[in-house]
């Protein structure tokens, strides 16, 4: 199946699994994603995420968005849309 590159993460949060992606293209609530590229590749549905620590149910391509991860990623992962 193809993947479509959604964006690339920036800044990743240890200690409450949230991963800080700019936003190449689009992404909504209940997408389903891969993360991968420095660690071995995950997939996850997109569950929360907020911009400005507001809680919100898309984001648009330039945006930089906080995604809650189920797995650790590192900063240069890239997110595709699975």
């Amino acid at each position: 199946m193809e993947k479509t590159l959604v964006g690339k993460v920036i800044h990743f949060f240890p200690k409450v699994s949230v991963a800080v992606v700019k936003l190449d293209a689009a992404l909504k609530t209940g997408d389903q994603i891969e993360i991968g590229g420095k660690t071995e590749p995950f997939q996850q549905s997109v569950n929360s995420m907020q911009v400005e620590h507001k809680t919100v149910t898309a984001g648009k391509t330039g945006q930089e968005i906080a995604l809650k991860t189920e797995k650790e990623c590192k900063d240069g992962d890239m997110v595709y849309k699975a």
